[in-house]
């Protein structure tokens, strides 16, 4: 079904820190709309003037304590925050943001209602509800790694 288009708003920049610690990646559950309960990375809109690496790795701090710098873009993702009815209320453009882990564990805080280190076999295995992309971002991620991926 194609979308309705309304040229009247545009999409909103973000990141979301894609950090790995050798087989496991971070993971945070959303307590704020978009994606309420679900399980994602840490992420969120850039501010003005900000690079897409130096926002990854506030918005990773910011949810979750962790310090890491940033690598490589790994890819670009659409995301949707719908009504009831399926209109798009916003449209976000979401920029994937390779991390290295520096230091911390993960607590969570901002819009971080928990957060933890998961194996690419708990987000396979349907105990996490997931928000969209997150397991095909974790694979090539993890891909990227050299980490083997099944």
């Amino acid at each position: 079904m194609q979308a309705v288009v309304d040229n009247k708003k545009t999409p909103v920049a973000a990141v979301i820190a894609v950090l790995l610690r050798g087989d496991e990646v971070l993971l945070v559950s959303r307590k704020n709309p978009p994606d309420v309960g679900l399980w994602g990375f840490p992420g969120g809109k850039m501010d003005f003037g900000e690079t897409m690496e130096e926002a990854a790795v506030r918005e990773l701090y910011e949810e979750t304590g962790v310090r890491a710098h940033a690598g490589q873009v790994l890819t670009a993702l659409n995301a949707y925050d719908k009504d009831e009815a399926g209109r798009i209320l916003q449209h976000f453009v979401l920029l994937a943001v390779l991390c290295v882990w520096q230091s911390g564990e993960p607590v969570a805080a901002d819009d971080a209602e928990d957060a933890g280190w998961f194996r690419l076999s708990a987000l396979q295995d349907g105990t996490l509800e997931l928000s969209q992309d997150v397991l095909e971002v974790a694979q090539l991620a993890l891909r990227v790694q050299g980490v083997a991926v099944s």
